[in-house]
């Protein structure tokens, strides 16, 4: 029979047979780490072949048939070996160490308790067998000491005061109990509660770090004391973290409610004051520079501090404040316009930026090919941080005429014109470049022109025509001095999208100070893949007919903001003659024309046909 199952490795794991190598060698390796040399390395894949190496080593020479070991290691090693020999004798050993030497090694290499071999005494030098057993008994307390750690309970996880996870937690709790609350709240929204509870800036990172406050979500999330979902993300307290806002705020202490109230208003007043243009201005300034042509549409507000629904600016707190001197105007080219197709082409823009001077940066953008943001000039010792930003309100779309009749075929023509208008820049510009001879396109030449002329016309675009890349690229550079000129001695104050609309200020010359959106804001509202509500996709939905253009849709929004009003609308009729003729009255665009019945009978044919259209 056999005797009892004994578990785990059968015969210990042999010793390296070069034990004073490895010892030498780790030492190396912890003074490079300790002085943070990149050599720590190159010693530590060395000990690694040393170890798989089944056979006694004589001196460092015979070392180099191994993986890993250069001349320098070998040579290093070889010096090693005879001042050892000239300290001990030629006789001394070198393949085997004192037992407490061969602990304290196993132990910092492996990170395990050290199985002693069975006999080891006969190997031991002289001068060190005094050491063995002051060297294992050193080994106790420590053994001891790991013991009494690993008993103790996991500390629980308190963020510091004043930190970016304590702000973003005590920011969602407090979200979480004002009536209003959605149950969620977006990153921005977040970042922009969160800071006054922050002496870390959210935005950006410290001289000496690449990390801001916002960093710490990770962590939050991590530690499930937060819940990320949805894109745009969006970020709710878990019934842990709940738990722990809850103790944060009960011991949170009062702040002094009278140094808000002075720093409130000292804000107020200054903004108030920079927004306040003379009268005289306002009355000589009369012109808006929407299409480059200083012409006004009728009935806009062209008073700066009053909105469209009698609201002040003055009373709006921006994030940060841009004053003259404190930024600079940069064209941003989207990475498109760089990229991708003939690479020689589009390299030719970039090279006549940077032969007319013009500062530009290429990154992506989600609407439009080039837009101007006025970028914070950072100190030269803070280069590392990274320059806060405002979206100029001009956005310019280039189109070549193979691009603009290939869009016009797929659908993108229309998509874009929707998006460019719902972006928050109040001054869209359609760059149309002219590209060899139009006769082989697949649309006629007469079609493409009308679509133009209906860009500025009917969607209210400016329209520049250019004959090559080179003039292309001149007007841009001509753009780009106009703006440094017209922004120069502004005021920027930083605002979102909501707020820009919300004030509904028209742009004046002559003015001292205007409101426009940070390019995080400008960047997140104009992506493709966000979060979209119902009436967004229904009008989406509705742009896939033949027709039907964004004003078109917006007009049968306003009567039936989802599908499901529209086909009530549906079923209160009578007969399928009044289900077609249901929307053919509804007014569109600038003229208010009627829809028409032909494209009434065919959203009535898309939602009220139970089978396949005919």
């Amino acid at each position: 029979m056999p005797g009892s199952v004994i578990f785990g490795r059968k015969k210990p794991v042999p010793l390296c047979p070069n034990p004073f190598f490895l010892k030498w060698l780790t030492e190396w390796r912890d003074a490079a780490a300790e002085k943070g040399k990149r050599t720590q390395f190159v010693y530590q894949k060395a000990i690694r072949s040393l170890k798989k190496y089944p056979l006694p080593l004589q001196n460092g020479r015979e070392a180099k048939i191994l993986q890993n070991f250069g001349d320098g290691i070998c040579k290093m090693l070889d010096e090693k070996l005879e001042k050892y020999y000239a300290q001990y004798g030629t006789d001394a050993p070198i393949h085997s160490l004192p037992c407490s030497e061969q602990e304290v090694i196993s132990t910092t290499e492996k990170k395990r308790e050290h199985i002693p071999p069975k006999d080891c005494s006969t190997d031991l030098l002289p001068q060190k067998i005094a050491m063995q057993e002051k060297g294992s008994e050193n080994l106790c307390p420590s053994r001891s000491k790991r013991k009494k750690a690993e008993e103790k309970p996991p500390r629980k996880y308190v963020p510091q005061k004043r930190s970016g996870g304590y702000a973003v937690l005590l920011t969602l709790y407090r979200d979480s109990k004002s009536p209003t609350s959605r149950g969620y709240m977006l990153k921005s929204e977040l970042q922009r509660a969160a800071q006054p509870l922050c002496d870390k800036s959210f935005f950006l990172p410290d001289a000496s770090s690449r990390y801001t406050a916002w960093s710490s979500v990770s962590t939050l999330i991590q530690k499930d004391l937060i819940v990320k979902t949805h894109s745009p993300a969006r970020y709710s307290l878990s019934a842990k973290g709940l738990e722990l806002a809850r103790e944060l705020e009960d011991g949170e202490q009062a702040l002094d409610a009278v140094d808000i109230l002075e720093n409130d208003v000292e804000l107020k007043d200054l903004i108030s004051e920079l927004q306040q243009p003379p009268v005289s201005s306002l009355l000589d300034g009369a012109g808006s520079f929407r299409t480059l042509e200083n012409e006004v549409p009728q009935g806009q507000n062209l008073n700066p501090t009053c909105s469209n629904d009698g609201q002040r600016p003055d009373e709006h707190i921006p994030e940060f404040i841009l004053c003259p001197g404190q930024f600079n105007i940069v064209l941003c080219v989207d990475f498109i316009e760089t990229t991708g197709g003939s690479r020689h082409r589009k390299q030719e823009l970039v090279r006549e930026l940077k032969q007319n001077g013009v500062k530009f940066d290429v990154r992506k953008l989600h609407i439009g090919d080039f837009v101007w943001v006025a970028q914070e000039v950072v100190p030269g010792q803070l280069q590392a941080l990274r320059a806060r930003e405002l979206v100029l309100d001009h956005v310019v779309e280039r189109k070549r005429m193979d691009d603009l009749c290939s869009s016009i075929i797929d659908g993108r023509f229309h998509e874009q014109k929707f998006r460019l208008k719902r972006c928050g820049l109040q001054c869209p510009i359609y760059l149309v470049e002219d590209y060899g001879t139009s006769q082989h396109l697949s649309i006629p030449e007469a079609t493409l022109q009308q679509a133009i002329v209906n860009t500025q016309v009917v969607d209210g675009f400016y329209i520049k025509r250019t004959k090559d890349v080179r003039e292309s690229a001149a007007y841009l550079t001509l753009m780009t001095h106009h703006l440094q000129r017209l922004y120069a001695n502004k005021t920027l104050l930083s605002c979102t999208k909501e707020e820009a609309s919300k004030y509904g200020q028209v742009f004046v010359p002559t003015a001292d100070s205007c409101m426009l959106m940070t390019f995080g804001e400008f960047s997140e509202g104009a992506a493709k893949n966000k979060a979209q509500t119902v009436s967004e996709v229904f009008a989406r939905q509705l742009m896939q007919i033949s027709g039907i253009s964004g004003e078109k849709a917006a007009a049968i929004l306003e009567l039936y903001s989802t599908p499901a009003s529209l086909l009530e609308a549906y079923d209160r009729c009578s007969s399928v003659q009044d289900q077609e003729k249901l929307l053919s009255n509804i007014k569109c665009g600038k003229l208010q024309r009627n829809l028409g019945p032909v494209l009434s009978k065919a959203i009535s044919q898309l939602y009220c046909t139970a089978g396949a259209l005919s």
